[in-house]
């Protein structure tokens, strides 16, 4: 694959959420001593940090003018285990100044959090909400008042619901024009305080998570490769979002560059979810399914955003279910990212499981053809984590 038109500028940034920094301070000194750790053995510019997601942190769903989004519908419905819903969070939006203080107490060095698109623009596009743009301006400024890095992430799941019954969200190339719609608002009011964007997190999990398995809303999916969904098709859905999402991505970084950058002087990237991939043997095929994973996870959001277009084993096993990106796109979507976010959780090992692969009806983890371990003494091909084995790396997060 040739060079991009435009490198990715070299603009990297390291936000962890480290459980030491997690309690008081003096346990966290106490946590460091017993790592052999500090502060200072760290290059300045290496930042601590925690994040949470808006449905997760706020709580206040039915406050203020906000609408529902996809995960009200899906908790409310009583899909999560323990029936739990968002409506009270971490009450973030009636407690943001004890948390951002507590973040200073523990020694965070930066706060990353996400914008709920229904709280900032209930109606999916058109005006924005007063009271949602008081919130998040509240929150901004005291993070500034207290020198927390600011870190915003304008998606993180919770699609407005209005937009889900209009088009079916994500699988609608509608979605660009009100994504960068959003984009635009956030840049406008809250770009003059905060220099690090990402537009979207794990846009990967999605795709798989929501589409082709149904476990996150709007739990679409066909058998038998999920159940209990409201409907979809698991073989060309996660492939059509994950499609929409990189273009809606491309759309706002374009916007933002020609529009902000030069004065608000920030940065845009993207969170892609990850685990790292060992061959379970060293046998060739082992070692292909190895990097043909990494490709279908990692460089299937990757890829386009550095070169234009898919890997190629994804276009030859794929084939017509993995839309095409037009010569225009592909010019687009090249080069948009100031930076790149990974989401690490586990790592894995990988052996091959393309016996039978060319035939039958695929989805997305057939389409992998790939078995993954948890370690080398999971249960052999045959007795492992089978199916499912997808889907609890999706979830493993949660």
């Amino acid at each position: 694959m040739g060079a991009p038109a435009r490198s990715i500028r070299r603009h990297v940034f390291v936000l962890l959420s480290l459980q030491l920094l997690l309690v008081a301070p003096w346990q966290g000194e106490t946590a460091a001593r017993a790592l052999n750790f500090s502060r200072q053995d760290f290059p300045r510019d290496f930042v601590f940090g925690a994040g949470t997601s808006a449905y997760q942190y706020e709580g206040a769903t039915d406050e203020d003018g906000r609408s529902p989004s996809i995960w009200d519908t899906f908790t409310h419905a009583g899909r999560m285990p323990d029936k739990s819903t968002g409506d009270l969070g971490a009450d973030g939006y009636h407690k943001y100044k004890e948390d951002v203080k507590l973040m200073t107490d523990t020694g965070l060095e930066a706060y990353r959090f996400s914008i709920s698109w229904s709280r900032l623009i209930p109606r999916g596009r058109g005006p924005v909400n007063p009271k949602g743009l008081e919130y998040y301006n509240n929150l901004i400024n005291e993070l500034v008042k207290r020198g927390i890095e600011i870190h915003v992430t304008l998606y993180h799941l919770d699609f407005p619901q209005i937009l889900e019954d209009e088009y079916h969200g994500w699988l609608s190339p509608r979605i660009v024009e009100d994504f960068a719609a959003y984009a635009d608002a956030c840049f406008r009011e809250f770009g003059d305080r905060v220099k690090h964007w990402t537009t979207m997190d794990e846009p990967n999990v999605i795709s798989i998570a929501a589409y082709d398995n149904g476990a996150f809303p709007p739990c679409r999916c066909s058998a038998p490769f999920g159940i209990n969904c409201t409907g979809g098709n698991s073989t060309v859905e996660p492939y059509i979002v994950g499609h929409n999402s990189i273009l809606a991505h491309a759309a706002a970084v374009k916007l933002y560059r020609e529009k902000y950058q030069a004065t608000q002087k920030g940065v845009v990237g993207m969170n892609i979810y990850s685990f790292w991939n060992y061959p379970f043997s060293t046998i060739p095929a082992d070692l292909a399914a190895t990097q043909r994973s990494l490709d279908f996870m990692i460089g299937w959001i990757l890829n386009p955003l550095v070169y234009g277009d898919y890997p190629e084993i994804m276009k030859r096993v794929v084939g017509s279910r993995l839309p095409k990106f037009t010569r225009e796109q592909s010019e687009m979507i090249r080069g948009t990212a100031d930076f790149i976010g990974i989401n690490h959780y586990t790592s894995v090992y990988v052996s091959d499981r393309s016996n039978g692969a060319d035939t039958g009806l695929r989805d997305y983890n057939g389409d992998i053809a790939a078995t993954f371990r948890f370690s080398r003494n999971d249960p052999p091909a045959g007795q492992d984590m089978g199916r499912s084995s997808m889907t609890r790396l999706m979830t493993i997060r949660e």
